[in-house]
């Protein structure tokens, strides 16, 4: 798949040249902005990577106006399909990136394909909406054509200081909590409640202004939160496993996103 609307271009990464430089915008915006830790490995190339990269698609925003191509790529969504994360019993499948930190039990048997998306990431420079709505065109088109039934993965908040996010943790869990036949659970190993406060002690408006756009955009389109975070030490983050069955979102966001044509998305772009 590929949507060129002049400046941009959405496509699926074609080569390792495209995954490196996909790999050096992850670096850029999770160790130098946010301030994950990195391997050794990852820092003496700039680059962030892991064991799931060479069995994902990496689905790419590019400016084509950057002639420096390990600087193009601007926006990243890393997809794996459950039946390459599944595997074959001759070939068994890496498993999937967010069962490090959640139990996806309750997801493991969903009707029809299910995909995980990871690895999000947009460079400062392009952040806003048109940016996000570029990703989730190409999103929106790849669900459609490979007929995926549900999405999910870590949404994160930056920081790892609990009490400060009392309020958005709270909200979701009292507003966002995934249906129980659909509910995933932080391990136990690592379980924090996100239930810090009562329903009445939750200031709705100060908790959705603390909660980051991307997973505003996830509960927009009818996601759910799973049960529990996961504190990342790594990543300087506070993660919670967000899902998203396609055949929930809304028919609106579906024509908005699936659509549109190039010249639209130009005008979007302005």
């Amino acid at each position: 798949m590929e949507i060129d609307s002049g400046r941009f271009t959405i496509r699926l990464a074609q080569s390792e040249e495209d995954i490196r430089a996909a790999q050096s915008l992850r670096y850029r915006v999770f160790v130098e902005e946010m301030g994950a830790k990195p391997t050794p490995e990852d820092a003496a190339v700039k680059r962030e990577s892991d064991r799931f990269d060479a069995f994902c698609k990496h689905l790419l925003l590019i400016d084509n106006e950057i002639e420096d191509r390990a600087h193009q790529v601007v926006g990243v969504y890393r997809l794996l399909h459950g039946s390459v994360a599944k595997g074959t019993p001759e070939n068994p499948g890496p498993g999937f990136y967010t069962a490090t930190e959640f139990d996806l039990t309750a997801i493991e048997d969903y009707p029809g394909e299910v995909m995980e998306l990871g690895r999000s990431c947009v460079d400062a420079a392009y952040r806003g909406k048109s940016a996000m709505q570029l990703l989730w065109m190409g999103l929106s088109q790849y669900i459609t054509v490979h007929e995926i039934t549900l999405m999910f993965g870590t949404a994160s908040f930056h920081g790892t200081d609990l009490e400060k996010l009392a309020q958005p943790l709270s909200y979701l869990y009292h507003n966002h909590l995934a249906p129980i036949e659909m509910r995933t659970r932080t391990r136990p190993e690592y379980y924090v409640s996100m239930e810090m406060l009562p329903p009445e002690q939750v200031n709705q408006l100060e908790a959705t202004k603390a909660i980051p756009p991307l997973m505003k955009g996830y509960l927009r389109l009818g996601g759910y939160v799973g049960d529990g975070v996961f504190v990342d030490e790594q990543f300087n983050t506070v993660d919670v496993c967000v899902l998203m069955d396609t055949a929930k979102i809304t028919a609106r966001h579906k024509r908005f996103y699936a659509r549109r044509a190039p010249e639209e998305i130009a005008r979007i772009l302005g």
